[in-house]
């Protein structure tokens, strides 16, 4: 059972756009939003390898090498190793997995202890830090869930162990690949995306009662369900994850929305502060590719919100009671 004293601030950033997500930042405007998110008093922050092929993690280290290294933690992800791309031409991009950045590397799988500790090692590197503070192994169901309960979870063990990390954990969107790691595996913490939101809250039946009894943490990510909970106005056009908006969860968005607007709330900042009423989530991550998104989402996190918006929701059978 993990007993990590790794204490995580309530709001992260999420720093997968500065990896040029979706959209292409420069140096200097990707510097902004990261400045913007610790003006704002944010010292969480989280990257990865996936996110822009390293550039995440070379824009993120550049600027925390700028500031004190007890004053944030740092969090990054195992488990895809970055090598060169054979199949690379000139001014080919990565835009099939989102990122505007050129596709000169590839994502290798590699759940061995060597790959962990290679992936360590480079993410340092990129990073230019001394060291990184939590470890997640990304997405493992997308390459084979067995082959990381058999061999990446016991290498993450190993070094913590070393103290190369002080706490280890998984990333995932899927809530079956979470509670079954949580449940087989020795976690400090996992990274639960877009599973338990204001919208819906799928993590709840078996994640969160498997973090309860294991003494697992949770950090709560994509909490703004691919933009839908973004604005207190919700767009019937809006994304859902890879497609369009079931009409079931269209119209329980309208209702959540519904309630925030009688009691004045902004529908993001009850978006940003649901997943922190369940006592097992220690952190929610936002990400935001604009300093003004950041500024904002620090005074959402901030708001008061009346127990009576959250009473309602709960008697309306919109979050769990």
């Amino acid at each position: 059972m993990s007993s990590t004293d790794l204490a995580l601030p309530a709001l992260g950033y999420g720093a997968a756009n500065v990896g040029n997500l979706f959209r292409e930042l420069n140096d200097d405007e990707a510097w902004a939003v990261l400045e913007a998110a610790w003006d704002a008093g944010i010292r969480y922050f989280d990257t990865a390898p996936h996110y822009g092929l390293g550039l995440s993690e070379r824009r993120l280290g550049a600027f925390l090498q700028t500031k004190p290294r007890d004053e944030f933690v740092l969090s990054t992800k195992v488990g895809r190793l970055l090598r060169p791309n054979p199949a690379h031409a000139p001014g080919g991009l990565d835009t099939a997995n989102d990122f505007h950045v050129p596709d000169d590397q590839q994502r290798v799988w590699d759940f061995s202890e060597a790959g962990i500790r290679a992936s360590i090692a480079e993410s340092q590197e990129r990073l230019g830090l001394d060291r990184i503070d939590l470890l997640y192994l990304h997405d493992p169901e997308r390459h084979d869930l067995d082959l990381a309960l058999a061999e990446a979870f016991p290498a993450l063990e190993a070094v913590r162990a070393d103290g190369i990390v002080r706490a280890i954990g998984v990333g995932s969107m899927v809530s079956e690949a979470l509670a079954r790691s949580v449940l087989e595996a020795d976690l400090d913490l996992i990274m639960v995306a877009g599973r338990y939101t204001l919208l819906e809250q799928p993590a709840a039946a078996e994640v969160l009662p498997a973090c309860a009894a294991r003494g697992t943490g949770v950090v709560a990510a994509s909490v703004f369900n691919s933009g839908l909970l973004a604005q207190s106005e919700p767009r019937r056009d809006g994304r859902y994850e890879y497609g369009q908006l079931p009409e079931e969860l269209w119209q329980r968005l309208v209702r959540i929305a519904a309630v925030c607007a009688a009691h004045d709330v902004p529908l993001p900042a009850a978006a940003i502060q649901f997943p922190l009423r369940a006592p097992e989530v220690r952190s929610v991550v936002v990400g935001g590719s604009r300093p003004a998104q950041l500024r904002q989402n620090a005074e959402y996190a901030a708001l008061d919100i009346p127990d009576a918006l959250w009473a309602e929701l709960a008697a309306e059978g919109l979050i769990p009671a």
